[in-house]
């Protein structure tokens, strides 16, 4: 009987592979021959199968069909001849053990299966399919975990395209504060400039107005005199004392001259012109220690649009990159340190459940028990602890409410300290010999958030 494959590509009037298919209107497909065959035997052209008449006395060849056919009896003579011992020519009804091959009954007398162990080829086959079924098993797994994901890297890749427009969004906010500073900064310079040009402008205007009205007084008295110089001589000594006396009545002015401060103070307005602007723009700005690192933040810690504060939040739809921590409330800094000394403040104010200090790179971000490598400063129920890599926990007695903590770390020296900087006040020194980065990170589960506080700014000159 033929296969479920083979009469797909079967004839329905010979029951065989199909020659020269033929389709008609109704959709069904016979041999060329068998079609005509059958038609003559008819009085009315008609399907074979649905009785429908044809109105086509040559149906259309099918060459999709065609082609198909063709390729199935391509392959069905191969699986033929892949029956056949190709030594022997009789059927590979066996299956050596031993050479793991299909081998036909001659083969196993033969000298080279001598002592070889066979099954039938049915039972081998059922018993390998079994084996290859359970190494498939493992596969399929794996190809589950990474279907999975291959989601995850989808949802990270959209992630990082909103991590860059966000990003984007505040350099284009923080630039466009600090276009309108300069914006400003250049409109008030050019008033200066301006105001200082109108107000001297003004002053020669006045001094130019003042002097070509002694310019005219001395031209009248020059016109006056030299007419009485062309008088006759009995006239001019006639009028000789009045001229006189008009000369003399005028008093005998200096030259003028241009005071002090008369021109534009250049040196004023271009004299270190940029240093003076970024002087005034470090009042706009600030600068923090430390940076909070969104890319390690637990999913339900939300940080500042400036990354100086962390609180605890609504859990995000964030990726779950190696970075980030899974299973503790933390926020770790952008950058470690392994050497020198680095101190920062962190405002807890009303916090209920904080802590404080540095983490080794090391210290692992998923959940378990307490590991080594962290050192902190906690608060919680209204007790201050000190909590070591070891594990140790000390109960600090006596502070006050804090407000403010100040962290500082010596590598070098091998300490790191907290202490209270509103009042100055030492709280406590951990002694251990670090032997990797460590970073900065807070660790809150209040709404109230907790913040690196920036640095008081100040501008220093010193000979280049």
């Amino acid at each position: 009987m033929a296969s479920s494959s083979e009469e797909d590509h079967c004839c329905p009037v010979c029951h065989d592979v199909f020659r020269d298919p033929v389709v008609l209107s109704c959709s069904h497909s016979f041999c060329k021959g068998c079609l005509s065959s059958w038609w003559k035997e008819k009085p009315i052209r008609e399907c074979p199968v649905c009785k429908r008449r044809s109105s086509k006395e040559n149906p259309p060849v099918s060459l999709v069909l065609k082609r198909l056919c063709e390729a199935f009896l391509q392959e069905r003579d191969q699986r033929a001849s892949e029956a056949f011992c190709t030594l022997h020519a009789e059927k590979l009804k066996l299956f050596c053990l031993d050479h793991q091959q299909p081998v036909c009954v001659v083969c196993r007398d033969s000298e080279k299966h001598r002592k070889h162990r066979f099954n039938p080829v049915d039972e081998a086959a059922q018993r390998l399919k079994e084996e290859l079924q359970k190494t498939l098993e493992p596969l399929k797994k794996k190809l589950k975990v990474f279907e999975r994901v291959k989601v995850k890297f989808r949802e990270t890749a959209e992630y990082i395209k909103s991590q860059a427009q966000c990003t984007e969004r505040q350099i284009t906010d923080n630039f466009k504060k600090l276009h309108q500073f300069l914006i400003k900064e250049e409109e008030a310079r050019m008033a200066a400039l301006r105001e200082e040009e109108e107000h001297k402008s003004q002053m020669m205007k006045e001094k130019m107005e003042a002097l070509s009205g002694e310019i005219e007084a001395l031209l009248d008295i020059i016109r006056a005199t030299e007419e009485e110089l062309k008088a006759e001589d009995l006239s001019f000594l006639q009028n000789y004392k009045t001229a006189v006396e008009r000369v003399q009545q005028l008093p005998l002015l200096e030259d003028p001259q241009l005071g002090p401060g008369a021109l534009i103070d250049e040196a004023k307005h271009r004299g270190n012109l940029a240093f003076n602007i970024w002087s005034k723009m470090k009042d706009m700005v600030s600068y923090t220690p430390v940076i909070l690192d969104p890319n390690s933040a637990h999913a339900e810690l939300f940080l500042s649009d400036d990354l100086s504060s962390g609180r605890a939040e609504e859990k995000q739809e964030v990726p779950d990159n190696p970075e980030r921590f899974v299973h503790y409330y933390i926020v770790q800094g952008s950058e470690g340190f392994n050497s020198g000394s680095h101190s920062w403040d962190v405002q807890v104010g009303d916090n209920t459940f904080w802590s404080v200090g540095v983490l080794a790179e090391s210290f692992k971000r998923e959940r378990g028990t307490v590991q080594p490598g962290l050192w902190e400063m906690r608060f919680h129920k209204g007790e201050y602890t000190i909590h070591t890599a070891s594990g140790w926990v000390i109960v600090l007695a006596g502070p006050k409410k804090l407000q403010r903590i100040r962290v500082t770390l010596d590598c070098d020296g091998e300490k790191l300290s907290f202490s209270d900087p509103d009042t100055n006040t030492h709280i406590y020194t951990l002694r251990h010999t670090f032997t990797e980065r460590l970073f900065p990170y807070i660790s809150t589960l209040d709404t109230v958030p907790l913040r690196i506080l920036p640095l008081e700014l100040c501008v220093t000159k010193q000979p280049v």
